[in-house]
């Protein structure tokens, strides 16, 4: 029932929000160039490996990372204008959309992995969490999003796997609604667990 949901929520998303992405192409294509879209393999449903698409935020040929692990430098000299702009808004996801359609991903589950990342890879393997597709946003993501531990997140994977319903899901959607448009919990590779420089 979920991947039907997942299929034809993801379905009209794209049609209603197609203006945006064309809008938000055009501003990543006329700041930076090409490509548009980034690419990269992540860890998803069944412990397996996956393209995953998202909006260009960075110079080419430089770092692609967790936002959490990057330098100050990083911040400064290779992020993009309109890079900012979208991960700060976590708008940079939208292209998932197509992941969603696809199957790879759902609307609300785990954040897909990249390979490098061991320690919660394991984790995840420990505690089940790859049995459900891996999510735009999720648990872990509403609780504490890039400021807890692998071992946090790990275990509100886990919590999320073993209690997941539809009225969870709603619940992490309008969450996730209010962390973004607070700016609730994210790093930029400037800010501290502490909000300091």
């Amino acid at each position: 029932m979920k991947r039907f949901f997942d299929f034809i929520f993801s379905l009209l998303a794209l049609i209603i929000l197609s203006p945006v992405i064309l809008v938000l192409s055009l501003l990543v294509l006329i700041s930076s160039g090409r490509p548009v879209i980034f690419k990269q393999e992540r860890v998803g449903y069944k412990n397996r490996l996956f393209t995953i698409y998202k909006f260009r935020t960075m110079k080419n040929g430089m770092r692609q990372t967790k936002t959490e692990d990057l330098t100050d430098e990083e911040v400064e000299n290779d992020i993009t204008l309109i890079g900012r702009i979208l991960r700060k808004l976590s708008i940079d996801e939208l292209p998932q959309l197509l992941n969603i359609l696809k199957g790879d991903m759902s609307f609300v589950g785990p954040r897909p992995l990249i390979p490098q990342e061991k320690e919660i890879r394991k984790l995840r393997e420990k505690y089940n969490v790859f049995s459900v597709r891996p999510g735009i946003t999720g648990w872990a993501q509403v609780n504490g999003r890039d400021f807890i531990s692998d071992e946090q997140k790990a275990l509100l994977d886990k919590e999320y796997v073993e209690n997941h319903s539809l009225m969870m899901d709603i619940k992490i959607m309008f969450k996730t609604v209010w962390v973004v448009l607070a700016g609730k919990d994210v790093a930029d590779g400037k800010i501290t667990k502490d909000g300091d420089k």
